[in-house]
């Protein structure tokens, strides 16, 4: 019994110093900034995921959301965090052309098949290069969008279908892409698209089925290839003075919340939104789905070979074995069941 009651006595003292440990972490307000609107699904899911933060932190970490551009614009968004615009920013690398050539793998077309399991294996795949690639940040994780085709306002089947065309690319790698079948790259952020299609500007854009009903392309664009022909790999990362600044308890908050675990649930609903759109395009009166045949699959990889080819040549020149790197990546998705 005496040893029962040390026993107990013991386990209630470390009780209080854990209590202690938290009671005195400072208060700290953090901002997180994205940049799709309100409505878009990735933000009450990192709204879901900030909370669950907060509670594991005691209540010492609190957020607040940003959505739509409001702290800054889409592009800016690494350089915010880096610089401490936003303590928490949502990013995507391939906006940035050669800046980030490692991520650029997991934004080759024609490699990842769907974005829940496929968000858990990009980022366990690329946690082992993002020390050295974004040095500048505290990464968290990455995921992806939901893999989509294009969406055009004449019909595209095939890769010589985009010659001479202009073309919204999704990310750096398919403005390459573009190029290479002789296409024009037009840059420009989501919420400037519709009006771009409407005025002639951009003939097609690359982009994922319920984003094409939240703003609007389906209005203009009436032809869709119904193949999961690219994905847009994304990243949370954080300003790294902030994450210094806390304490053990909540670091250890935000590092339990930066797995893969995590990077499948927040990347979950967004592409549950996506694959919603399908059924609502299609069934508007005037619009086209173009399936693909693995014979015309097999075109477009062919096509898309010089892409890799010069993916490669850019990861040379930052001292990356892109064989390796890419090899990785082959590996995890196929552990993940989410290759192409």
């Amino acid at each position: 019994m005496f040893n029962r009651t040390k026993a107990v006595i013991a386990t209630v003292a470390t009780c209080f110093m854990c209590f202690g440990a938290l009671a005195q972490d400072k208060n700290v307000a953090l901002r997180i900034s994205t940049w799709v609107p309100a409505q878009q699904p990735l933000n009450p899911t990192l709204q879901a995921w900030a909370d669950d933060i907060k509670k594991q932190s005691g209540g010492t970490l609190t957020f607040t959301l940003f959505p739509a551009e409001q702290l800054g614009k889409a592009f800016d968004h690494y350089d915010m965090a880096r610089d401490g615009i936003a303590d928490i920013t949502w990013v995507n690398p391939g906006y940035q052309p050669g800046r980030f050539p490692i991520i650029g793998a997991a934004q080759l077309p024609l490699y990842i098949s769907n974005a829940k399991a496929g968000s858990a294996a990009i980022n366990e795949w690329y946690q082992q290069y993002a020390a050295t690639e974004m040095k500048d940040v505290q990464f968290c994780m990455a995921f992806t969008s939901d893999p989509a085709g294009m969406h055009s306002r004449k019909k595209i089947v095939l890769p010589t279908d985009v010659k001479g065309m202009k073309i919204r690319p999704a990310n750096a790698m398919l403005a390459q892409f573009v190029t290479t079948l002789g296409g024009t790259n037009v840059q420009a952020s989501a919420p400037e698209l519709r009006d771009l299609l409407e005025r002639g500007v951009a003939d097609s854009v690359m982009f994922p089925w319920g984003s094409v009903v939240l703003f609007g392309l389906d209005k203009v664009a009436k032809y869709h290839i119904d193949f999961p022909m690219f994905a847009a790999p994304t990243v949370l990362v954080m300003n790294k003075e902030k994450y210094k600044s806390l304490s053990v308890n909540q670091k250890k908050a935000i590092d339990d919340h930066c797995t893969s675990t995590w990077a499948e649930k927040v990347a979950t609903p967004w592409a549950d939104f996506e694959a919603a759109g399908k059924p609502k395009v299609a069934a508007q009166a005037g619009h086209e789905i173009v399936e693909m045949t693995p014979e015309q699959v097999q075109i477009w990889r062919t096509a898309a070979q010089p892409v890799e080819a010069a993916w490669a040549e850019g990861v040379k020149k930052v001292g990356g074995d892109p064989k390796q790197i890419l090899d990785s990546l082959k590996k995890t998705l196929a552990k993940y069941k989410s290759a192409l």
